[in-house]
């Protein structure tokens, strides 16, 4: 006997209904959309679960929505409501958490369900890793442990080099709380595929290191250079009118301690030098021009 998902049919319908009515009013897409600042500053938190029920357009919309029911659907019955919507809500908030912190310091705004898509999207490909995975970035069907990396892969690059005004950010966030949370709901699956898990924890642990030290994706020399682990160059001799700069100023504060007879010959060279060469400026023919130079 066939069974409806029920919450899977709601949250798509609470997310067209919410999302048309930003169609509507850019005013109420303004008033719940994902902004760091309104956030931070505002302390406005609904803004991390409220984003997500908008849209920028009805593609935008329907694609979501459509991967919301081929993942979430088969989430309902295995491993149970109660843990698809853990999964789901959990990956929003993970994304926009993410999201939060890459963008706390930026004027940015973001909206749209991908992160709880992606999270539902990689719980089940842990749950269910030989299923073939198929979207309209991958045509044809692919393995979903190898749909997993490159998605992950696609979102971080994404990210780096800010592509299509996509939240990729939010995107990586999801997944990698939705994996988590699903490998903590039905742990027996990080035994069956303990290799798959490792491989997938660590790429994600590894990206999230680098943009915990590196949000702004600074060069790989910047940033090993800010950190420490770059080999330091030895420092370069100063140019010899600085030297010699430094030199007066030494001899300077010397004659105002001990007196100009406490003065070696060398000291006293110096001094010599750096007088001829300014008598030498001051004597020489300067050019009339009317330009300041």
């Amino acid at each position: 006997m066939y069974e409806a998902p029920v919450l899977t049919f709601l949250l798509i319908g609470v997310t067209c209904a919410f999302s048309y009515q930003g169609f509507k009013s850019y005013a109420f897409t303004r008033k719940y959309l994902f902004n760091p600042e309104a956030i931070l500053a505002g302390k406005e938190y609904y803004r991390i679960v409220s984003s997500a029920f908008l849209h920028a357009d009805w593609r935008h919309l329907i694609f979501n929505m459509i991967s919301l029911y081929l993942f979430g659907s088969g989430l309902e019955f295995f491993p149970g409501r109660t843990q698809f919507l853990l999964i789901y809500f959990g990956s929003i908030v993970g994304g926009n958490l993410l999201s939060l912190y890459v963008h706390r310091h930026n004027v940015y705004s973001a909206y749209g369900a991908s992160g709880g898509v992606a999270g539902v999207i990689f719980a089940t490909i842990l749950l269910n890793p030989g299923a073939m995975i198929a979207s309209f970035y991958f045509p044809l069907p692919i393995p979903g442990w190898l749909y997993a990396i490159a998605y992950i892969l696609y979102s971080f690059f994404g990210m780096k080099e800010h592509r299509a005004d996509v939240g990729h950010d939010a995107h990586l966030g999801g997944a990698i709380i939705g994996f988590l949370i699903t490998s903590a709901l039905v742990p027996i699956t990080v035994r069956i595929h303990p290799i798959m898990f490792s491989a997938i924890l660590a790429g994600t642990i590894l990206l999230l290191v680098y943009l915990w030290r590196n949000p702004l994706f600074l060069p790989m020399t910047d940033l090993l250079g800010s950190i420490g682990w770059r080999r330091k160059s030895p420092p370069r001799a100063a140019p010899r009118y600085q030297r010699q700069n430094l030199q007066v100023d030494e001899i300077l504060d010397k004659i105002a301690r001990t007196g100009i007879e406490s003065l070696t010959a060398e000291e006293k060279a110096v001094l010599g030098e750096v007088s001829s060469k300014y008598q030498r400026q001051s004597d020489s023919k300067k050019p009339k021009s009317g330009l300041a130079i």
